[in-house]
C-alpha cells in the first residue's frame, strides 16, 4: 500500500519540485498540498497522511503553529520539517511539540527520501548541519549530565537512538525484547527530561555522549 504524503509550503515551484520527485516512486502518493498551515490544518477534517513535509516560514499560519494543531488533531501524526538554516529560533518548540525530524531545503533527493523513510519507519531523522544549529540555540531547560545517572545499556540504547535506529533494530541489535528496549527508551525520556528522539540526539551530543 502506498504512503501517502502532504506538502505544506508556500513556495509554488518548491511543491512541484518535490511532487516530481516524490512520484517517480511507487511508494509515495501525494495526498495534498498547501501554501500554508491553516489550509493544512482544516484539510485534516477530512485528510490523514501518513507524512507532513512542513515548512516553517508561511503567511496565513506558520509551521509551529499548524504543526501544533496538526499533533493536537493527530498526536502520531509524522511531521519532517523542512528547514533553512536562519530558522533555529522554532528549532526546540517544534521538537517540544513532537515533530519526527528536520531537514534542510536544499538536500539532495537521496536524503530526502532517506528521511521520509525513516520517519514512517518509526525513527527520528535531522540534518546534522541543522542539528548543530540547534545546539547552538538557547534552551528552555539546562540538561547537565553530571546530574543524571545513566546505566550502561541506557547510554548503549541513546547510541543507537542517534544512528536512527528504530526500536525493533535496536532490540535486535542488542539481542533484546522490544519491550525491554522500550522500557530503556522511557527511562532516558524520564531521566533526560527529553519528550522524543530528536530531544535524546541533542542530550546525548550537548553531553558528548556522541559526537558528530
Amino acid at each position: 500500500m502506498k504512503k501517502t504524503i502532504a506538502i505544506v509550503d508556500d513556495h509554488r515551484l518548491f511543491r512541484e519540485g518535490l511532487k516530481l520527485m516524490l512520484q517517480d516512486f511507487e511508494n509515495y502518493e501525494i495526498m495534498g498540498e498547501f501554501s500554508n498551515g491553516k489550509e493544512f490544518v482544516e484539510a485534516l477534517s477530512v485528510i490523514k497522511p501518513d507524512l507532513v513535509l512542513l515548512d516553517i516560514n508561511m503567511p496565513e499560519m506558520n509551521g509551529l503553529v499548524a504543526g501544533r494543531k496538526a499533533l493536537e488533531i493527530y498526536p502520531d501524526l509524522n511531521i519532517l520539517v523542512l528547514s533553512m538554516l536562519n530558522e533555529e529560533d522554532y528549532y526546540n518548540e517544534l521538537i517540544n511539540i513532537g515533530v519526527k525530524g528536520f531537514l534542510l531545503k536544499n538536500a539532495d533527493p537521496d536524503e530526502l527520501l532517506k528521511a521520509i523513510d525513516k520517519i514512517l519507519e518509526g525513527a527520528a531523522y535531522f540534518s546534522q548541519e541543522l542539528l548543530l544549529q540547534m545546539l547552538h540555540a538557547k534552551s528552555k531547560r539546562a540538561q547537565v549530565l553530571e546530574t543524571i545517572s545513566l546505566t550502561a545499556r541506557e547510554k548503549e540504547v541513546l547510541a543507537l537512538i542517534c544512528e536512527g535506529m528504530t526500536n525493533a533494530e535496536i532490540a535486535d541489535k542488542l539481542y533484546l525484547s522490544q519491550r525491554t528496549v522500550d522500557r530503556h527508551k522511557s527511562n532516558l525520556f524520564s531521566k533526560t527530561g527529553c519528550s522524543n528522539s530528536v530531544g535524546l540526539v541533542m542530550f546525548a551530543i550537548k553531553n558528548k555522549i556522541i559526537v558528530v
